[in-house]
């Protein structure tokens, strides 16, 4: 059994653990840290997905870490592109030295007297198991499952002959050249794979129980090019990026003001690139208003394109069942299939599946309500990074490894060493992430709460967010405490506003 304690423990070396390493290094650079990552490699999400055309859903001037130039030309980057910009960035900060492979943290057990993490992690690549201890504990590890997605359950798929596939786990060698495919499916991943595998397949369907939003936004970013010509690199992707920002914040607040606004512009555009006829209002106009669930985007119009000229196609229907050689559908049409993609969606698992307890009792993640989007009501020296659902992963996660710094600092400055959210004396409470996802909406029981305002409940909005995070308030529900005082104990001390 391995022993070690370092001031900070981040856990993921994906896109915002590296970013948050980062940050720790800049911001504390007294703070000793190491960051535990589960596979093998950095990049996360981002080395893990490797099917066609694998690309952000978000521009890379907001997705891009705010300190970091995104240089690439193609504001809507593809999966190596991204990959090879968090190793950089791991290299250029020396982050790279601080991180374990192969340690999959499994437990996290809290200590009030002595103010301190035991951290647990199996590591997979020996079968050991090994133990670390931290002041501060960090999760960066996201809310996806990584060794399984979601497939729902597939009538008659033993008796299928074909290939079937999901995106999560696609085999390396797997060549769709002149091949017919079926894609399940109609989210990010679905509208991305259907026009990449479209360039080599003899032709791609996208089958789709209900239809999702999707826009079409250029893959380059017109107003960062000129910006790069007239600008330091720096100052450039700062003005780039506030621009995505704006925009993205008003697209947002347009489509919960104006829904049936937005709704006819987003039909209206697609119509706009498809043949004469579409059948728009069966294919591409949802139920639900517009970010009820994220909008798909698709560079260029990809997916439209490969839509107009025949290379691919869409079927709205329910499945019957799968046959030999393809699936027949409940309007009675068949599908001839010789691989079929289960793009149905990933399955949420808190923590990365990281059990914690606070001085001996097991915390119930459900029953915890987020302060300010990253901590967790009663646990102490605890945050964690969750995105926003509107817009960029990355404007967040820069957001929480900010403010942590700024707590860190805090606890420091004031000869404290225990911070503790307290739970917020209301009962309307709801799930922390407000989307009506299915991915969300089949874990959303498992997931902490957020509470009815501010600090309880974060805006979805970044500029009130930036206020908040990097110039609010660090005392406002929260208790400060030295090693010795339990976590349940009563606040004292006017610490906590």
């Amino acid at each position: 059994m391995a022993s070690d304690h370092v001031d900070v423990l981040i856990v993921g070396a994906g896109l915002s653990g590296v970013g948050a390493a980062v940050h720790l290094g800049r911001e504390c650079p007294g703070k000793t840290y190491a960051v535990l990552e589960a596979r093998s490699a950095i990049g996360g999400t981002w080395d893990l997905f490797r099917y066609p055309g694998v690309r952000s859903d978000s521009d890379m001037y907001t997705l891009g870490y705010s300190f970091k130039p995104w240089t690439d030309p193609k504001a809507i980057a593809d999966g190596e592109s991204i990959r090879r910009y968090v190793r950089q960035t791991a290299r250029e900060y020396d982050v790279q030295r601080h991180i374990r492979f192969h340690h999959r943290v499994v437990r996290a057990e809290w200590d009030s007297a002595t103010a301190r993490w035991t951290v647990h992690a199996h590591r997979d690549d020996t079968g050991e198991d090994t133990t670390l201890t931290c002041a501060f504990l960090f999760a960066n590890s996201g809310y996806y499952r990584y060794d399984e997605g979601y497939t729902p359950r597939l009538p008659g798929v033993e008796g299928y002959a074909g290939t079937l596939v999901h995106p999560q786990h696609w085999p390396p060698r797997l060549d769709v050249t002149g091949r017919r495919v079926v894609v399940i499916g109609s989210g990010a991943t679905a509208v991305t794979l259907v026009p990449a595998m479209a360039e080599r397949a003899a032709h791609v369907t996208m089958l789709q129980r209900s239809p999702t939003y999707v826009i079409s936004l250029p893959s380059r970013d017109r107003f960062a090019d000129a910006a790069r010509r007239w600008l330091p690199p720096t100052a450039a992707y700062a003005v780039a990026r506030w621009k995505n920002v704006l925009l993205g914040v008003a697209n947002f607040q347009l489509s919960r003001r104006a829904p049936g606004l937005v709704k006819r512009y987003l039909r209206r555009a697609a119509k706009g690139r498809l043949p004469a006829g579409y059948d728009v209002d069966r294919h591409f106009s949802p139920r639900y208003d517009p970010w009820d669930q994220r909008l798909c985007v698709v560079p260029d119009g990809d997916l439209f394109a490969a839509l107009a000229d025949g290379r691919a196609s869409v079927v709205t229907d329910t499945i019957d069942t799968f046959t030999a050689h393809g699936i027949r559908l409940t309007s009675g049409a068949e599908l001839p299939a010789d691989i079929v993609v289960t793009a149905t969606g990933l399955n949420l698992l808190a923590l990365g599946g990281m059990t914690l307890a606070v001085d001996g009792v097991d915390v119930d993640l459900a029953a915890t309500v987020a302060y300010k989007g990253m901590m967790l009501s009663g646990v102490p020296n605890f945050a964690m990074t969750i995105g926003y659902t509107n817009a960029s992963w990355t404007l967040k996660a820069d957001l929480v490894a900010t403010y942590v710094c700024r707590l860190l600092r805090h606890l420091d400055d004031t000869g404290q060493q225990i911070v503790t959210p307290l739970a917020p004396d209301t009962d309307d409470l709801a799930p922390i992430i407000d989307l009506r996802s299915g991915y969300v909406l089949r874990a959303v029981d498992q997931l902490p709460k957020q509470g009815p305002r501010a600090p309880w409940r974060l805006h979805q909005n970044y500029p009130r967010d930036v206020r908040l995070m990097r110039h609010g308030p660090l005392t406002d529900g929260v208790r400060f405490a030295r090693a010795g005082v339990p976590a349940t104990a009563a606040p004292s001390g006017g610490n906590d506003a």
